[in-house]
């Protein structure tokens, strides 16, 4: 009788120690679970916090490189000190422009006349304005040959034509104290204009003195 009551007794024992062997089991697989969740959840909202960031990145990038893109290629050349196509054209045309006046400055010589010997005339006005002539004549003096054209008049003298107006102008000596000077190239004439022969190529002068 005493034997059963203490396979009863151990039955009992091993019965509440398996049951709170299943019950710590149970709990140990529930906290797992419940960690293991926590962890899942973490994961998932730390990747999404790192795509969130990723594509906000990605659209400040796009709106640098927009803000970028939107710069005038032009004006960018022209910061840089690139100088434009169309702006150097305009500088040679400007340019070339400038060249033209300034050789239209340099007037060429007025042609007068005809005849086979040719020579040049520098005219010098009381204002310093300078007319050059390019004569041809068949005449042997240079007075004759420019009485002939009407470029000068005058009065004759002992020394020959004594030279009042050359081109219009008129300088009276007994009046206004000058005279028109006569040059043959470079050096003051020794003989008048009447009295003077022309060398073909030959180049004179009448100036206000």
């Amino acid at each position: 009788m005493k034997t059963k009551q203490k396979k009863r007794q151990l039955s009992f024992v091993l019965c509440m120690a398996l049951t709170v062997a299943v019950a710590f089991f149970t709990a140990g697989c529930n906290g797992k679970t419940g960690a293991d969740a926590g962890t899942g959840n973490e994961a998932g909202a730390g990747a999404q916090a790192g795509a969130e960031g990723q594509g906000t990145s990605a659209e400040a990038g796009s709106a640098n490189t927009t803000e970028e893109g939107r710069k005038d290629p032009d004006a960018s050349g022209i910061q840089d000190g690139t100088e434009r196509p169309e702006a150097k054209g305009a500088a040679d045309a400007q340019t070339g422009a400038d060249d033209a006046a300034a050789g239209a400055d340099d007037e060429a010589p007025e042609v007068v006349g005809t005849g086979s010997t040719v020579f040049t005339l520098s005219v010098t006005a009381p204002d310093g304005s300078v007319t050059e002539f390019e004569v041809h004549t068949d005449q042997k003096t240079v007075g004759d040959a420019l009485v002939e054209l009407g470029l000068i008049e005058g009065e004759e003298s002992e020394y020959g034509l004594f030279v009042k107006t050359v081109n219009g102008i008129t300088a009276d000596y007994d009046t206004d104290g000058v005279y028109w000077a006569f040059y043959v190239g470079e050096d003051y004439a020794t003989e008048s204009v009447s009295a003077t022969d022309i060398t073909d190529g030959g180049h004179y002068a009448l100036q206000v003195e």
